[in-house]
C-alpha cells in the first residue's frame, strides 16, 4: 500500500506541475480570468483553470493506480469531474446561488444513489450502546448533506492565495494516515493522489498566485475530500471517524458555520457575501497575505494531528481533545470577532 500510495503522490504532483501552466496559458487566451471586484484580495485579473489541472492530474494518478477497478472510484471520479465542469461554468459565467447549490445536490446525489455506486454512510458504532446505529432510508440523504456541505466549506474558504490548496492537502495528507492506520486501500489511494494533485497546483498558487482554482477546484476539493471520507475511514468501526473529517477541515467548517449565524443574526440572507471570515479578520489585525495563509494553515494541521490522535485513544480521551478543540475554537472566534453581528444596511463583500 505505501507504495502504490507513492507512486499515486507522485503522479499526481508531476501531473499537477506540468498541467497547471499549459491551463494557465489556455485561461489567458479563452479570457477565463478572475476580475478585481469589490471582495477581491488580488489587484489585478488572474486566470482560472486550476481546478481543471487538479481534477486531471488527481484523476491520471487514480487510473494509473488501478483506481478503476473500484466502482465507487469510478464514480468519485465522474461527479468530481462533473462538479469540475459546474465550477468552470460558473467561473466563466456566475450563476444564480441556488442554481449552482441545486447543480451540487444533483451531482452528490449521483455519487449517491446510482446503484453500481451508492456512496453512502450507512451506519455509524455508537460507543454507548456498544453498537451500531443504521440509516435505513435517511442514510442517502445524509450523505448527500454531508458531501455538499464539504463542497461548500472549501468553496467558501477559498478566498486567499494558496489557502484552500494548503486546507486540502493537509486535509488529505490527515485523512491518508489515518488510512494507513486502518488498512483502507482505496481511500490510501485516493488521498495520496488528491494531496500530490494540491501540493503541485499550490507551487503557482501560493501568494503572489499566477493562476487560482476557482470555483472548479474548491467545489472539486470538497467532493472528493468528502468522498473519500466516506468510503474510507467513515466504514470504520472506530466510534470517533466520523469526526477524523470533521477535524481535518474544521478551520473551513467553523468559519463557514460562524458566516451563517453572523448572517442570520444580522437578519441578512445566508448567501449575500461579506468580509468577516477569518482570512479577512487575520488580514486587518495587520498580518501580510502569505503570513495569515500560513497562520490558518498552521491552524489546520494542528487540528489534523488532533484527527489523528482521536483515532489514537479510547473515546472518552478522544472527547476530551474534541472539548479542549471546541473551547479553543470558540475562544479564539470571539476574541476575532467571528460572530459579530453587523446590519442588513452595511456594505460588505467577499464570500
Amino acid at each position: 500500500m505505501l507504495m502504490k500510495a507513492g507512486l499515486a503522490f507522485g503522479l499526481a504532483l508531476v501531473g499537477a506541475l506540468l498541467l497547471t501552466p499549459l491551463m494557465r496559458r489556455l485561461a489567458l487566451r479563452a479570457g477565463i480570468v478572475a476580475p478585481v471586484v469589490a471582495r477581491s484580495v488580488h489587484t489585478e485579473p488572474k486566470p482560472f483553470l486550476g481546478g481543471l489541472a487538479m481534477y486531471a492530474a488527481f484523476a491520471l494518478a487514480v487510473i494509473a493506480g488501478g483506481g478503476l477497478s473500484d466502482p465507487q472510484v469510478v464514480g468519485i471520479l465522474v461527479c468530481g469531474g462533473l462538479i469540475t465542469l459546474l465550477g468552470l461554468w460558473d467561473d466563466r459565467k456566475p450563476m444564480r446561488p441556488r442554481t449552482k447549490f441545486l447543480g451540487q445536490v444533483l451531482i452528490a446525489a449521483l455519487l449517491v444513489y446510482v446503484p453500481v455506486w451508492q456512496l453512502q454512510v450507512h451506519a455509524i458504532y455508537s460507543p454507548l450502546g456498544d453498537r451500531w446505529v443504521h440509516f435505513g432510508p435517511l442514510a442517502g440523504p445524509l450523505t448527500i448533506i454531508w458531501i455538499v456541505s464539504f463542497v461548500n466549506v472549501m468553496n467558501f474558504i477559498d478566498g486567499l492565495d494558496g489557502l484552500a490548496a494548503g486546507i486540502s492537502t493537509i486535509a488529505a495528507l490527515t485523512l491518508l494516515v489515518v488510512s494507513f492506520q486502518q488498512s483502507q486501500a482505496v481511500a490510501i489511494l485516493l488521498s495520496a493522489a488528491l494531496a500530490g494533485a494540491a501540493i503541485g497546483f499550490l507551487r503557482y498558487n501560493f501568494n503572489p498566485a499566477k493562476i487560482f482554482m476557482g470555483d472548479a477546484g474548491s467545489m472539486f476539493l470538497g467532493l472528493t475530500l468528502a468522498a473519500i471520507s466516506v468510503d474510507g475511514v467513515m466504514k470504520s468501526a472506530l466510534a470517533v471517524s466520523v469526526l477524523v473529517p470533521v477535524l481535518a477541515l474544521a478551520v473551513p467548517i467553523f468559519d463557514t458555520a460562524f458566516a451563517i449565524v453572523r448572517r442570520l443574526a444580522g437578519g441578512r440572507p445566508i448567501g449575500q457575501a461579506d468580509k468577516d471570515h477569518l482570512h479577512h479578520r487575520l488580514l486587518r489585525l495587520g498580518l501580510s497575505h502569505r503570513n495569515t495563509v500560513l497562520v490558518m494553515w498552521a491552524l489546520s494541521a494542528a487540528l489534523g494531528l488532533s484527527a489523528v490522535a482521536v483515532t489514537e485513544v479510547n473515546f472518552a480521551e478522544a472527547m476530551v481533545i474534541v472539548g479542549l478543540v471546541l473551547a479553543a475554537v470558540f475562544a479564539g472566534a470571539r476574541r476575532l470577532g467571528l460572530l459579530a453581528v453587523s446590519t442588513p444596511k452595511e456594505k460588505h463583500s467577499g464570500r
